[in-house]
């Protein structure tokens, strides 16, 4: 599938396209709904919700290349209104499913480490190993400097390291098969 056309075709009003798009993006959009809030209805609100105005505004794109980085962030946007909107701010429970080289109990592990961190280390974690984006996309999602994004990104992976070692687990790696 050629994402840049169809985006294209979609910012020209094709609604196969968008569709194809949104199928391709689903689980993306879900990860970045899951790191901000709580249960799964929410997510799939706040999803739907950006589902609508992405393809309301997907016209104003001006980089088909970068349809990606803008949708998470409409994603991200949706989410953090929905928890202004309930005025009731919930722990971030994290969702990884098992991998090949993952057993059930290092996934626990995992996500109990993650329970953890920071809330913004917690993101970018997410954002870098499950939703798979790279640092200059995460960059542009949160509106921070990429060297800053990868200064975080090394704090995070650290407290992470740091919180395993202490529990006496060895570093994993998460579902991307990357390592931290």
């Amino acid at each position: 599938m050629d994402t840049l056309k169809l985006i294209k075709k979609a910012q020209k009003g094709n609604t196969a396209s968008f569709e194809l798009l949104i199928t391709h993006y689903k689980q993306a959009m879900y990860y970045m709904a899951k790191t901000i809030l709580k249960n799964d209805e929410d997510c799939a609100d706040a999803i739907q919700e950006s589902i609508i105005k992405a393809f309301l505004n997907i016209h104003h794109l001006k980089e088909p290349s970068y349809f990606k980085t803008w949708l998470i962030r409409i994603v991200m946007n949706e989410c953090y209104q929905l928890l202004r909107k309930s005025n009731n701010i919930i722990p971030i429970d994290s969702i990884l499913e098992p991998s090949y080289n993952q057993s059930i109990s290092q996934n626990l592990e995992i996500e109990e480490a993650l329970d953890h961190l920071s809330i913004e280390h917690r993101q970018l974690l997410m954002l870098f190993y499950t939703v798979g984006l790279s640092i200059k996309e995460i960059a542009e999602i949160l509106t921070l400097p990429e060297n800053t994004v990868k200064s975080k990104m090394h704090r995070a992976r650290q407290k992470m390291k740091d919180y395993l070692t202490e529990k006496g687990t060895e570093a994993h790696s998460w579902t991307s098969g990357k390592s931290f």
